[in-house]
């Protein structure tokens, strides 16, 4: 069947990852559907084909961070599976079905943002600035009006463009917002946040349910957002103990009828026995289990929202090393290092170019005409290596800047550092500082790399040409004469060794008539 047609029929089929139906029952709502399947015989092949297909397992997978833990060898409680691209055993069993033969589920998160927080840190403390990230104060005016703005990139979790739209139209000022916002953005829940932002602003009028529920409902205006919210709902207004609200929690969730028909005699007749209306109660059941069905845990939404609030703080407050740290976890992903440095000019936080004689392995924090500013990382260069990178770094580090070509290329590691890697460090930039011209050092790598190999058998041979000094190991190079490249050949190289323009920009020579004309920058655009 030709893809298009297949798409389009696919699209009749509703996706909600919080409230799945099957393939029949989307059959019975869909006019459309029923339609192509009377209509073409192809159509209704496919639909018979797929209804003996539906819920057959399609592959084996693995939790991308669930453990689990049993009081004795694992293999006497559950089969157990090898997945060939590992050597950690796993369950047979999902994790619906773990629990009950026995074993404690765990869901470990490695979060790189962790790592991003940890490094910001440490560039801020180098400076002898001291901060403690676990007792931050939770309403930092400057980090409230970053968010207002939808200046999140690389804030966790509140650093995508959807979610920039919602933090400028809701306006946060609250730590609760912030938790809100989390919970909500997924599908179906997504669909109440116009509704939270106008009753924030005062531009819809809050609805309880029922007044003694407004101090459960209060903080989201109305809306039921978390578990924990069904829970005290139940408990308050039909006298549910906490275990059983809990139980309550689980039938929404899990739409069984015939738990959930139990659920609801015992609801109204709870209520009613706290003199709340039958007709009221059973009213308040089914919005309480409407929402249940993708209630969020706002315990997991405030660990996650906290975490958030610690990078957007960092990033609102010390924003040269929060990027540069940021940068260095993304140091492989090109795109994202593009994307922060289109911040870092909506920032006004200059990024200063690759130099062998300034940069480090990774991104890092330094002072540029007396301001604050991001070096570009070696390692961050296609093709260079990080182990090279390290060595160029370290010989650096320990030996003093390199002074000229000659000084370069007689300390130059020819054994760790080949002719692409040097190539590309070329074109990067990265020897500007001691020779501008980029064509004739691209053109004269191999020559480079001769007279450091020259100098390196040389000093591991521990013989030296009589009436020859150690610092004149290497002779002056002879450099192939040629001018340099055209400035558009030249950022051409550079876009190349990179991964986006650096230095410059092809249209940079057109910035003045666009200004007059008042045209903005795609990287200036809001949202």
């Amino acid at each position: 069947m030709p893809y298009p047609q297949v798409d389009r029929i696919c699209k009749l089929v509703p996706n909600n990852p919080t409230a799945q139906i099957t393939l029949q029952e989307a059959i019975d709502q869909e006019p459309l559907l029923q339609e192509e399947i009377k209509n073409e015989a192809r159509v209704a092949k496919l639909v018979d084909i797929s209804k003996n297909l539906e819920g057959l397992y399609r592959h084996a997978s693995t939790h991308a961070a669930g453990l689990v833990i049993g009081d004795r060898s694992l293999n006497k409680l559950v089969p157990l599976y090898r997945d060939p691209r590992s050597n950690m055993p796993v369950t047979q069993f999902s994790m619906k079905y773990v629990e009950l033969a026995g074993l404690v589920k765990f869901d470990f998160l490695g979060l790189k943002t962790l790592t991003v927080i940890a490094k910001t840190i440490e560039f801020i403390q180098s400076k002898g600035f001291e901060i403690q990230i676990e007792t931050l104060s939770l309403d930092d005016p400057s980090t409230f009006a970053m968010l207002c703005r939808g200046g999140t990139t690389g804030v966790f979790q509140l650093e995508s463009s959807g979610m920039r739209e919602i933090l400028r139209n809701m306006k946060p000022d609250t730590f609760e917002d912030i938790i809100a916002i989390v919970a909500l953005y997924r599908p179906g829940p997504m669909d109440n946040i116009p509704s939270y932002i106008r009753r924030k602003h005062g531009q819809e009028d809050v609805d309880y349910y029922y007044p003694s529920l407004e101090p459960i409902l209060k903080e989201t205006y109305g809306i039921m957002i978390y578990q924990e919210q069904v829970m005290q709902i139940a408990q308050e207004l039909a006298g549910y103990s906490l275990g059983s609200a809990d139980l309550l929690r689980r039938a929404m969730g899990k739409k069984n009828k015939a738990e959930m028909n139990a659920q609801r005699k015992s609801f109204v007749e709870g209520a009613v026995a706290k003199s709340v209306p039958e007709a009221k109660a059973s009213e308040i059941f089914d919005q309480v289990a409407r929402f249940a069905g993708y209630g969020f845990n706002k315990s997991h939404a405030a660990a996650y929202a906290l975490v958030a609030y610690q990078t957007a703080y960092l990033k609102a407050n010390f924003p040269v090393e929060f990027m540069a740290a940021s940068m260095t976890l993304d140091m492989q992903n090109t795109d994202k290092l593009y994307i922060f440095k289109q911040d870092l000019e909506n920032l006004n936080i200059t990024l200063l170019p690759p130099d062998i004689n300034k940069s480090s392995v990774a991104f890092h924090v330094e002072e540029y005409k007396g301001e604050k500013s991001v070096r570009y990382a070696l390692a961050a260069i296609k093709n260079v290596g990080e182990a090279a990178m390290a060595s160029l770094v370290a010989e650096r580090e320990m030996n003093g800047p390199f002074e000229n070509l000659e000084d370069f290329a007689r300390r130059l590691d020819a054994k760790i550092i080949n002719k692409r890697q040097l190539e590309s460090l070329v074109l990067a930039g990265g020897l500007d500082k001691i020779n501008p011209n980029r064509r004739q050092l691209f053109d004269g790598v191999s020559v480079l790399l001769n007279h450091a190999g020259a100098a390196q058998q040389e000093r591991e041979s521990e013989q030296i040409a009589l009436f020859q000094a150690d610092d004149e190991i290497c002779p002056s190079i002879a450099l192939p004469v040629v001018t340099d490249w055209l400035e558009s050949d030249r950022l051409k190289e550079e876009f190349g060794a990179i991964g986006f323009y650096l230095s410059s920009h092809p249209l940079d020579s057109y910035g003045p008539a666009l200004k007059r004309l008042d045209i903005l920058s795609s990287a200036k655009l809001p949202g």
